[in-house]
């Protein structure tokens, strides 16, 4: 089974494409972080950057609602892309994250607490979902691992 969900901000705005098909094709990058307990006892964060990947109907609707700096959770595939470097330097890779399911998430505004948006959007573009999450303070010492 190939599933990956990620929850971030978006790294750029959404570049879109028109496939020959006719339907939309649409990229863009996603920032989550991870914070762990180091053994020292001292917190530590992982920030990781992934490329996304939008097609037909929910690529319509990424290009028209997201923008750099949107929270969003993603449920996808995980797809090795690799290429020839065109200045020599051999074969190149990354992972990107071929989109099935997105849930907008919006953020806290102000400064106030406020119960976050969320609306959940199957692969051909169709909301299938839209509630209000509440939202609570985590303080991270309090979690055991």
């Amino acid at each position: 089974m190939n599933k990956v969900i990620l929850i971030g901000n978006l790294t750029r705005d959404i570049e879109t494409k028109i496939m020959p098909s006719g339907s939309m094709v649409a990229t863009t990058g996603i920032a989550t972080s991870r914070k762990f307990r180091k053994q020292d006892g001292s917190q530590g964060e992982e920030v990781m950057f992934v490329d996304l990947t939008f097609f037909a109907k929910s690529a319509e609707i990424a290009s028209q609602y997201l923008t750099r700096g949107s929270k969003i959770a993603v449920e996808g595939s995980l797809k090795l892309d690799s290429w020839d470097d065109k200045n020599g330097g051999g074969k190149r890779s990354k992972h990107t994250v071929t989109v099935e399911r997105m849930e907008m998430l919006a953020a806290k505004q102000d400064g106030q607490k406020q119960p976050v948006k969320v609306e959940q959007y199957n692969q051909g573009g169709q909301k299938v979902a839209e509630y209000d999450m509440p939202s609570f303070d985590v303080d991270d010492s309090e979690i055991p691992f």
